[in-house]
């Protein structure tokens, strides 16, 4: 249906991926973090297809603002932005350590993303 690339959130096939795609839609998730260096970077302006647990299309997403930082600098607004009910850093460092199975220190790199629906498929 689309050649853009996928906006990857969590893992295809799960719950999670579920519970991300529906923030998405519901426009309560309106950023998201990864390591950086496993991929090359997103970048502000890129649009990316939002695939839902199965495979589905379900939007396409314009991206905002990308920009490289040390977890360190991530602070709540971030953290609530990521639309999973993160109410303090704490919370988002647990949350993500746990999905990356990884201590993330302070100086680790993250991808924070922030971006917009353009279009529901």
């Amino acid at each position: 249906m689309t050649e853009l690339p996928e906006f990857g959130l969590g893992y295809p096939g799960t719950d999670l991926r579920r519970r991300l795609v529906d923030a998405v839609l519901a426009g309560d998730k309106i950023a998201t973090a990864g390591l950086y260096g496993e991929e090359p970077p997103t970048k502000a302006g890129e649009r990316l297809v939002v695939e839902d647990e199965q495979g589905r299309p379900r939007a396409i997403v314009e991206v905002t603002e990308a920009r490289i930082v040390p977890a360190g600098e991530i602070d709540v607004q971030f953290a609530r932005d990521e639309g999973e009910g993160f109410e303090s850093i704490e919370d988002w460092r647990v949350a993500h350590e746990r999905f990356f199975e990884r201590e993330i220190p302070d100086d680790t790199l993250i991808e924070a993303i922030r971006f917009r629906v353009a279009e529901r498929l």
